[in-house]
């Protein structure tokens, strides 16, 4: 088994129920086992500002698909729950994205894995943070709790449950 780690996230609708029902989902994938998950974590957009907050988690997993495998099996989940297409950084539904595969780097048209631009974004940084600090970014070489103390991202996240009893 492989151990993956997944990136979820949600800025429309039920943001929280879409994190749950892809969490099942991702769950019920043959052959793969969720192992951790993060808290919970809401976020400014990235990207394009003109819209509403995100909720971010992030799971771990074990595996026996193939890195391609998975991420098709990821797609198929966020179609099944209600994703619509929209715009590169625009609002959805939800997103489910394949942030880590073991060790393995994969860099063509169909798969990004480590996924593009995780050490500039806190709403991945923070969550992979509480569950595997010591993970460490094959690409660059340095574990996640360093790259969240060297990123520049100023973007406001915060713990939801917390969040939440401030309204």
């Amino acid at each position: 088994m492989v151990k993956a780690y997944l990136g979820l996230g949600s800025n429309k609708g039920e943001r929280i129920s879409f994190i749950e029902t892809a969490l099942l989902e991702i769950g019920k994938i043959n052959r793969t086992i969720i192992t951790r998950c993060s808290s919970v974590y809401e976020t400014e957009p990235w990207g394009i500002k003109d819209q509403g907050d995100y909720l971010n988690s992030v799971a771990e997993i074990n595996t026996e698909l193939s890195a391609a495998d998975l991420l098709i099996s990821l797609k198929k989940i966020e179609s099944r729950i209600g994703r619509t297409e929209t715009s590169k950084w625009s609002e959805r539904e939800i997103d489910i994205d394949l942030l880590f595969y073991g060790n393995e780097i994969h860099n063509n048209e169909n798969i990004h894995v480590p996924h593009d631009e995780i050490e500039n974004r806190k709403f991945v940084l923070i969550p992979m943070n509480e569950i595997a600090p010591d993970l460490v970014h094959p690409v660059l070489n340095k574990s996640i709790s360093e790259l969240l103390s060297e990123t520049s991202d100023d973007l406001r996240v915060r713990n939801y449950t917390l969040s939440k009893s401030d309204k």
